[in-house]
């Protein structure tokens, strides 16, 4: 819950795994903000305070100008402020993706209001009922699942290269998209509380260290792994006593993997097995570089071997 009220932080989690979202750069000093609007894109950017809800604290910036001189005032205030791409073609327009444990129960699209660019309710934006595709569906789910919620609201910008997240929200309101899917949304969670009273979540990293010499162990497959083409099965880790639990291939998690599994570079693997063993395919993989040895030079004349001697 922490990490996803703290903006800057769920973006950076999100980004290392592959999860879309705007172009985003954080800045403390004003002298970096120029740099960093160019980094993005240029004007127009959106400047955001790091905590804040309802689209409280965040402002559109039409001009490099205008953007130094707002953030020079959020700093005054001992505020702190990330700078993100305008993405100009969602129109005012975003789409709230309600997550409970590892479905989407509902989705809207809000609309702002005449004159505004945020679409939150609570800022006077209008919402509707909408069909997710797939690839929103899933990136709402894994968005909500990387940042460990199981009750999650989702905005996310309907760009060009897929759906782009914003933020994901870990006390999302109910009355607003209740009242555009007329569905009961409250219902799904409680629902689903009531399943994890007989099928309760474990900390599965934390079980499967209980026994000495074994762990979780996460491996990604570089391009020039001698994994790369094999199966699963003719890989050699169950035989070196590893097992594959989910493998991961761009945004796509495939779960208990059949051996029959083709490897392909940049796969990641979450493995459970003996932990010197992972250790051993890591290193390997690494390709550590050996030192290059010189030649001991043997003719060196006395006189230069004792530092202390002095010249007659």
């Amino acid at each position: 819950i922490a990490n996803s009220r703290d903006k800057l932080r769920a973006l950076q989690i999100l980004s290392r795994h592959d999860i879309g979202i705007p172009h985003t750069v954080f800045v403390r000093q004003k002298d970096d903000v120029i740099p960093a609007i160019e980094r993005i894109g240029g004007a127009p950017v959106i400047v955001k305070l790091l905590e804040g809800t309802q689209g409280v604290g965040v402002i559109l910036a039409e001009t490099v100008k205008v953007a130094e001189s707002i953030i020079e005032t959020l700093q005054s205030a001992n505020q702190n402020v990330l700078i993100q791409r305008f993405v100009s073609e969602s129109a005012g327009k975003d789409l709230r993706a309600f997550v409970v444990g590892d479905r989407v129960v509902g989705a809207m699209r809000r609309v702002a209001k005449s004159g505004e660019f945020r679409s939150n309710v609570h800022r006077g934006g209008s919402a509707e009922a909408v069909d997710l595709d797939d690839e929103q569906r899933r990136t709402a789910v894994s968005a909500a699942q990387i940042l460990g919620l199981r009750v999650a609201g989702v905005d996310m910008l309907e760009g060009k290269d897929g759906p782009q997240v914003m933020e994901v929200n870990s006390s999302p309101g109910l009355e607003g998209i209740e009242g555009a899917t007329q569905l009961d949304i409250a219902g799904e969670i409680v629902d689903y509380m009531a399943g994890q009273v007989d099928f309760p979540e474990i900390d599965i990293r934390q079980r499967m260290t209980e026994s000495a010499g074994y762990g979780v162990v996460e491996v990604g497959i570089l391009e020039e792994s001698d994994l790369v083409g094999r199966t699963i099965e003719a890989s050699g880790l169950r035989d070196r006593d590893i097992v594959v639990i989910t493998l991961t291939r761009g945004t796509t998690v495939i779960s208990n993997p059949k051996g029959t599994r083709t490897l392909e570079p940049l796969d990641r693997l979450l493995c459970y097995g003996k932990l010197d063993q992972m250790r051993s395919l890591v290193s390997n993989r690494r390709g550590r570089r050996q030192p290059s040895l010189q030649p001991l030079i043997t003719d060196v004349p006395s006189q230069a071997i004792d530092g202390n001697q002095k010249e007659a």
